[in-house]
């Protein structure tokens, strides 16, 4: 079992979009918890859809009072539980963290959202500090993850800021969350990946295909990443 919070004090950096990307890749092999702690309910508005595969469970209107109850009790009846926070540096985004095994940061390829990551790795460094007084080994885990990049075109600043994330030892998952319509509309339609497919047209069921690919890659790292720093089983 795990628990991950997905943090960004930077509204609009993906983290959301992460969440349900993850979690309805996930749900194919596992069961999954969500925990809707974003102020406007996207996740929860999705589920309303009706389509959230049977292995994924979402858990929204929590508050600062309940988060680490709701987490306690996801993790005992789901393999997964993934943390969607709002975007600011709330006591609630710290309550969340503190709970967490891992912290996946999503990052789009600015450097005002580079900026706004830094407190989020603050947040952990200051839990990890917190509990090293009581056990000096202990380390949080946590990695950036690059969203709503282009597959097609790699700008400098993309470039720069991976080099200068790379250059302070900070961990950045290898493959990115690109731009892709077909992520927006799991939203739109309240639905999965594998449902936008059953209901498109030969045409959009390339472009739909280029996002299932994509989700598969980014799930399969994440994957990879638990079993290696929490020894996490598949």
């Amino acid at each position: 079992m795990a628990t991950i919070a997905v943090v960004n004090p930077k509204g609009g950096a993906g983290k959301s979009t992460t969440v349900l990307v993850l979690a309805t890749e996930l749900a194919k092999q596992t069961t999954v918890a969500v925990i809707d702690g974003d102020p406007n309910h996207p996740l929860k508005d999705w589920a309303s859809g009706g389509n959230a595969p049977e292995s994924l469970t979402i858990i929204s209107d929590v508050s600062e009072d309940t988060i680490m109850d709701e987490i306690e009790a996801a993790s005992e009846k789901h393999a997964v539980v993934l943390i969607d926070l709002e975007g600011t540096a709330s006591k609630i985004v710290v309550l969340a963290v503190s709970m967490s095994d891992y912290v996946l940061v999503p990052v789009q390829g600015s450097y005002l959202d580079a900026k706004q990551a830094s407190r989020a790795l603050s947040v952990i460094n200051q839990q990890e500090r917190m509990v090293q007084r009581q056990s000096p080994d202990f380390r949080l885990p946590y990695s950036i993850l690059l969203t709503r990049t282009s597959q097609a075109l790699r700008s400098k600043t993309l470039t720069s800021i991976e080099n200068e994330l790379c250059s302070n030892n900070i961990p950045v998952f290898s493959s990115e969350l690109y731009e892709r319509d077909a992520f927006k509309a799991m939203f739109s339609y309240r639905t999965t990946l594998d449902g936008l497919w059953n209901m498109a047209s030969k045409k959009e069921r390339l472009t739909i295909e280029k996002a299932m690919k994509n989700a598969n890659e980014v799930c399969k790292e994440f994957t990879t990443t638990l079993i290696r720093e929490l020894g996490v089983k598949k």
